[in-house]
């Protein structure tokens, strides 16, 4: 088989060139037109939310919900050190410090650890929790429900509503999802925190091209946001700008793709699903989701041995014209955060030396998985 299998890709199966035609012929091809309207509602009626704010990307969208939920300069936001980079940098753009945490082993963060960090590491006065290492207010986590797992969101908004903490959901891996039992049951990702974000980048299990969407309860934070994201204008005839804002807009293009792959969304997350199940049929074992959650299976994750045999596969499927990759170099140890705070990171290591992510696009086909499941197999035999 000589044919190149991706690791995700877009899919385009629905409407998406009827409503970018429909948008070029009306002349409405920027950052204002009726589709950005249109695929804000769609969103927010999917995941039942009061309110949906576009953006360009899920990073814009959680820079923005930050902002907007009090985040200052000089503050600490705890962050997985597990995620990509695009969850982290968002708090030092707020001028805050992120602290490190570990993971567990649903790569999510680990809630026991960070429930030890802010009783044990922080003083609580009532109102303010702060870090008695660094002096520091710590105001806000961001809670990352990676490759469509999802957070202990029960234990994480016990300890926010307890420490008077901030939750922003980085849902941008896990648009669909929801949780099944619990405190949160038949609460979509993204809705349980403060604010969520979702990212339409185009590996995403839908695609603008690039884009995001943050949703929230309260208004105030949507309105907000909604300001921010537009430049800030206070007078758009006499363009007065009363605070900084930013060029954070979708466009009218982007948002025709989104509003089609919203009508799709469902059937993506079914084939996502169907995917998963048909690997494990092939014998090849991954990572297994949470049972007490809805998942939209994003991302498939193999697990090796040690990171020499991780690296061995990722080398050898790549020869055979299959694409792979590692789980994230671990923030924590990049040079750009390295003087910042970690607290008992321990399984990320263990993951980011095992995780090789797998070919999951929602076109995969059957004969795709065979292919990649029998070369899989072969690598095995070969004693790697």
């Amino acid at each position: 088989m000589n044919k190149f299998i991706p690791l995700s890709v877009p899919n385009f199966i629905g409407n998406e060139k009827k409503y970018v035609l429909d948008a070029v012929d009306a002349g409405w091809v920027s950052t204002g037109g009726q589709l950005i309207v249109d695929f804000e509602e769609s969103v927010a009626r999917y995941v039942k939310a009061k309110h949906a704010v576009a953006v360009q990307s899920g990073t814009a969208g959680l820079h923005l919900a930050l902002q907007v939920l009090g985040v200052q300069q000089g503050d600490e936001v705890i962050v997985p050190t597990l995620t990509f980079i695009a969850a982290v940098n968002p708090v030092t753009y707020c001028g805050a410090t992120p602290v490190f945490m570990d993971c567990d082993d649903t790569l999510c963060m680990d809630m026991g650890k960070l429930a030890e960090f802010v009783e044990n590491d922080c003083v609580f006065d009532g109102e303010i929790l702060k870090n008695k290492t660094t002096g520091k207010r710590v105001s806000a986590v961001v809670a990352v429900h990676v490759f469509g797992n999802l957070c202990d969101m029960d234990k994480l908004m016990e300890l926010a509503e307890k420490y008077n903490l901030k939750v922003v959901e980085d849902s941008t891996e896990a648009l669909g999802g929801y949780f099944k039992s619990g405190k949160y049951e038949g609460i979509r990702a993204g809705l349980v925190g403060n604010a969520g974000v979702y990212s339409f980048n185009g590996n995403k299990i839908i695609t603008t091209g690039g884009g995001g969407m943050i949703v929230t309860n309260d208004e105030s934070v949507a309105k907000k946001c909604k300001y921010l994201s537009t430049q800030a204008k206070d007078d758009t005839l006499y363009f007065v700008h009363n605070e900084i804002g930013y060029n954070y807009r979708l466009t009218n293009l982007q948002a025709a793709l989104g509003v089609a792959q919203m009508e799709c969304l469902d059937k993506f997350i079914e084939t996502k699903q169907e995917n998963y199940k048909y690997y494990l049929e092939k014998n090849i074992e991954l990572a297994p989701f949470r049972d007490d959650i809805f998942s939209n299976y994003w991302f498939y994750s193999y697990l090796t041995e040690s990171s020499e045999k991780r690296d061995s596969l990722i080398k050898f499927l790549n020869e055979n014209n299959i694409q792979t990759r590692p789980i994230w170099t671990l923030i924590h140890t990049l040079p750009p955060y390295r003087n910042a705070q970690s607290y008992k990171i321990e399984k990320a290591f263990k993951y980011f030396d095992k995780v090789v992510n797998v070919p999951c696009s929602t076109s995969l086909t059957k004969e795709d998985i065979d292919f990649v499941a029998e070369k899989i197999q072969e690598w095995e035999k070969n004693g790697n």
